[in-house]
Formats: C-alpha cells, structure tokens, sequence
C-alpha cells in the first residue's frame, strides 16, 4: 500500500485481483481479506474518496467478508453466470453485501 500512500487522495476506484489475473473460475486469494483492510485505513487515514473493487473469485462464501473488510464493489462474474438462477444470485450477494455494511 506505500505505493498508493501519496496517491490515493487523487484516485477514484482501487482494483484488487483476488486471483492471477487471465481467466474466470480461478480460486479465490485470501490474502485479500487483509489487503482489503490495509487499503480501507489507508483510505480512511487519508480522508479519500476511493473505492475500493474486488475482482476474481468473489462468491456466496466470502462476499460478506469482504464487504466487512471494506470492500465497495465486488465483481462476482463466474458466482453469476455459472448459477442455475443469476437473478436470484445477485440478489444473494447483494443481501450478503448489506447486512454487513
């Protein structure tokens, strides 16, 4: 996070890859959990505005969690288009989202 330090004030979105970046269906990396905290006090220290992404292995299990570490917006592509029902699964995750923020 030094990188962004002198930076984040200025930024509006904030991507972190929670798989190798190249292809959907990827196991989730978490290790992102603690990255998501670290990058949320660093925004909260800097009094900015970022939001902060999560992209890759977002799923049913773990889209709280990271709501709870201070996540914005999660991109759940495969959890979606892979379900029988993605309506119902949006909805899903977006319930998981608000219980928690």
């Amino acid at each position: 996070m030094n990188v962004l330090s002198e930076v984040i004030s200025a930024i509006d979105v904030v991507v972190l890859m929670s798989v190798n970046p190249g292809f959907g269906g990827q196991s989730f990396i978490r290790n992102t959990f603690s990255k998501t905290e670290e990058l949320k006090n660093l925004i909260i220290q800097k009094n900015s505005g970022a939001k902060i992404e999560i992209d890759g292995g977002v799923d049913l299990k773990n889209a709280s969690e990271l709501v709870r570490c201070g996540a914005d917006i999660l991109v759940a592509g495969n959890t979606v288009f892979s379900s029988t029902s993605p309506s119902n699964t949006i909805a899903i995750l977006k319930e998981a989202s608000t219980q928690t923020a």
